[in-house]
């Protein structure tokens, strides 16, 4: 029975990623912050799910999380805890953003890392971290350090998926590049998206279909693959601003 290994799982997009892999057969090691959620979900995926309660702002419970994993085989690893925050930079909580990039980037680096180091000396696995659709743009005011903090995480993914090619590794790695995702996500960062959302069942399965072609970057629907075509040719000034106008409309909402 293959692996499934989801952070993030107690909602949204990872609760969606547990929901397919489940019916598809898979065996789930799921982890959240929320011991509840995770307890009716072991409940719901059988004795066989493997739950561990992890807070991965702490950087010592992400390395421990590794360990915990550590005889296990994982086939799949959907990176996915992650959070966002909106407003003017001058004004929001310093402590919020830092947070952030703890869990958008420096937990995400060391499972990530952790996990890829694993399936390597398997031979074999799959990687998705989800980032979003904002780390392919230059820069998005008013959710500035979301905006970076996923810029990373896209960032870091090409430039590793390039080095597993070059080593011939059957390794696979990818990033999931979504625009509004209908998700617990807007309450968190206190937003309402001036764009129509997508459900996260959608999001998820226009991911799998890309990882079945091997895609790198994975960006579900035609609408914002278009958008993001057609934002290679405007002037980043011209970009930044329009961003920062949709990210003062989620704000004002």
């Amino acid at each position: 029975m293959k692996t499934a290994f989801i952070t993030g799982a107690t909602s949204g997009i990872g609760k969606e990623f547990a929901a397919k892999f489940a019916a598809q057969g898979y065996r789930l090691i799921l982890t959240g912050r929320r011991a509840d959620r995770l307890r009716q979900l072991q409940e719901q995926y059988g004795p066989e799910c493997r739950a561990i309660v992890t807070d991965l702002s702490d950087e010592s419970q992400c390395k421990k999380l590794l360990r915990d994993v550590a005889d296990e085989r994982i086939d799949v690893f959907i990176n996915n805890a992650g959070f966002g925050a909106a407003g003017s930079f001058l004004e929001t909580s310093l402590d919020k953003e830092i947070s952030m990039v703890k869990v958008n980037d420096i937990a995400m680096h060391i499972l990530f890392k952790g996990i890829l180091r694993k399936m390597y000396r398997q031979g074999n696995g799959s990687i998705l971290n989800v980032a979003s659709s904002a780390g392919l743009f230059p820069a998005g005011p008013y959710m500035a350090t979301y905006y970076a903090s996923k810029a990373y995480v896209t960032s870091l993914t090409r430039a590793v998926a390039r080095e597993l090619k070059d080593r011939g590794s059957r390794v696979y790695v990818a990033c999931l590049c979504p625009g509004p995702v209908n998700t617990e996500f807007n309450d968190v960062a206190d937003v309402t998206f001036a764009l129509k959302g997508i459900s996260a069942e959608q999001c998820v399965a226009e991911c799998l279909d890309g990882m079945k072609k091997k895609k790198t970057v994975i960006i579900p629907t035609g609408q914002m693959k278009l958008a993001l075509f057609f934002q290679r040719f405007a002037p980043q000034d011209l970009l930044i601003r329009m961003v920062g106008r949709q990210q003062k409309k989620k704000i004002q909402r």
